[in-house]
């Protein structure tokens, strides 16, 4: 029995060594000067989450759990060796992995406890089986518009944001149904599937342009189910880690939608409000100007000054090649 509190009590303090990490990995990840630190603390913190997660009294059997980290790692490696350019997507597949994990979680503790479940944990599964769903297809989606297997345009019909609410009220109510009566199973699987076509909902109206934004958004959610499923495993690190990945993600959604001067609002519910800022424009006649490439180079070479931003779009295009080009001939550099 000592030995057992005292192998707990390690878990615990190796838990609280990666808390801190993760804790310290988003400060330093805040700026470019420490970000590199910023990475090697999350890092090392998920190495010692795994390790005290392994010296966990429950399990009976390595067997499953090697070949689990096996086929993850086999998986994890191959997907990891991507450009730059499709680290997005890459992110986006990552929080579906992770939201279908938490999904399938929630299903086996529901099965396990039920009809056993008290009012609490029935609230935090539910949390966590709804978000882990809508999560794992809303990331798929935005993964295949940023790969462009799927159509990067907005995919748009009248009416869609109350389809989209209907759905989401269904599942939350079909939540609430089982809080109050767990021993009702066979709705279950319903909480399970709505979410998976509400996730696709959400994401076939926002286009392509929106995703990095959409995607920061996704990993909020995933986040938030993560610590949902911490409550109903009963740890400690999960609870902590989700609640800083679900605020960072959100606070991180907020600031890129002011940056690319979206309304949050659109990326949230999915061109909400796109017919009301449509009829706003179509009030204010603007005129609209183009220029050839030979028209842009008079204008850069008669302008005093030129701020060149660098974004995601450079990026995808290559075009950073270019405009170092383009400022080594203004400044008379062959």
């Amino acid at each position: 029995m000592n030995e057992l509190a005292g192998s707990q009590h390690v878990i615990e303090f190796i838990y609280l060594i990666a808390s801190a990490l993760f804790i310290l990995s988003l400060k330093w990840m805040s700026s470019p000067a420490t970000a590199r630190h910023g990475i090697w603390a999350g890092e090392i913190g998920m190495v010692l989450a795994i390790a005290g997660t392994l010296l966990h009294h429950g399990i009976v059997d390595y067997k499953w759990i090697a070949v689990g980290l096996v086929l993850g790692s086999g998986i994890g490696i191959p997907l990891g060796m991507v450009q730059m350019t499709a680290v997005p997507q890459r992110t986006a597949l990552s929080h579906a992995f992770g939201a279908l994990c938490v999904t399938l979680v929630g299903t086996a503790e529901f099965y396990l406890q039920s009809p056993n479940i008290s009012p609490f944990m029935m609230v935090v599964l539910s949390m966590e089986v709804i978000l882990g769903s809508l999560t794992f297809t809303g990331s798929l989606m935005a993964a295949g518009k940023l790969q462009e297997i799927l159509p990067q345009r907005p995919i748009t019909y009248k009416g869609q944001n109350l389809v989209n609410l209907t759905f989401l009220a269904i599942s939350v109510g079909i939540a609430g149904y089982l809080v109050a009566n767990p021993a009702a199973t066979h709705l279950f699987p319903l909480m399970v599937f709505i979410p998976l076509i509400f996730g696709v909902l959400m994401i076939i109206p926002i286009g392509g342009a929106d995703m990095p934004t959409v995607i920061s958004l996704l990993n909020s959610y995933a986040g938030l189910s993560a610590a949902a499923m911490g409550f109903v495993l009963n740890n400690k690190l999960l609870i902590i880690a989700g609640a800083l990945d679900g605020s960072s993600g959100f606070i991180l959604s907020v600031i890129m939608s002011k940056a690319m001067n979206r309304s949050f609002s659109n990326v949230l519910f999915g061109a909400f409000g796109q017919v009301q800022a449509t009829a706003a424009a179509a009030g204010e006649q603007k005129t609209a100007r183009s220029a050839t490439a030979e028209e842009a180079a008079s204008i850069l070479s008669a302008a005093n000054k030129v701020v060149i931003v660098p974004g995601y779009g450079m990026a995808v295009a290559q075009a950073q090649h270019h405009v170092v080009a383009m400022q080594q001939v203004a400044h008379g550099v062959q």
